[in-house]
């Protein structure tokens, strides 16, 4: 039953998100059109903020869901990270509008809803150990040093991907399709090559460059 409430919340919230508009949306009116008291709401959510936290874990959830059939199917490195990436627009696609709306929330360094934010650290976590699967159960060679630092630049580059389809406007979200298709074989080629002593070095400094931001 608790959990059943906690989910009609945050349903009742995206709807309400996506019809009027993030800020124009209180929790009064949430709990209301959700059917429970103001009390009830605050006390599975003490604030929207909390609810857009739910909606990320929930979107992880359902994300790694529908990748284990990608896995299951797929050992090349483009499969796995294009499947990945694919399944993410898909399952997205009904939010699509919320999140053209809300974007800029998201898109301020010190706002607690940012990817980046301390409060986003599971599911961002979450997402790093997704493409973590995406390296390990691939069969192709890479360097073992990238192959280490690799699922946290794979989590940044679906960061890009993210913000270009929150601006794509096309029918279906094709352009975002068709920016998978063209990213994901020239990342495909990079990592291949990256065994190589010539790419090697390249490779060491991107590193480099990773652990700096780090710091």
């Amino acid at each position: 039953m608790a959990e059943k409430t906690r989910e009609l919340i945050v349903e009742t919230a995206l709807r309400l998100f996506r019809e009027r508009g993030y800020e124009a949306t209180t929790m009064r009116a949430i709990a209301a059109e959700a059917g429970v008291s103001v009390g009830n709401a605050y006390y599975y959510f003490r604030s929207k903020e909390q609810l857009i936290q739910a909606y990320y874990d929930r979107a992880q959830a359902t994300h790694e869901a529908a990748c284990r059939e990608v896995f299951a199917a797929e050992r090349s490195f483009a499969g796995r990270l294009g499947g990945v990436l694919r399944e993410w627009v898909r399952i997205s696609e009904p939010y699509h509008e919320f999140a053209v709306k809300f974007f800029k929330h998201a898109a301020e360094p010190s706002n607690p809803l940012s990817p980046f934010s301390a409060e986003s650290a599971p599911a961002r976590e979450s997402a790093v150990a997704l493409y973590r699967e995406v390296v390990e159960g691939s069969a192709g060679r890479m360097d073992d040093e990238l192959r280490e630092e690799l699922p946290e630049l794979l989590w940044l580059l679906w960061m890009g991907v993210v913000l270009f389809w929150v601006h794509d406007d096309s029918p279906g979200c094709a352009r975002t399709y068709r920016l998978i298709d063209r990213v994901v074989p020239l990342v495909d080629r990079l990592v291949g090559l990256s065994h190589l002593p010539g790419i090697k070095g390249v490779a060491r400094e991107v590193i480099e460059v990773v652990h700096e931001l780090r710091a």
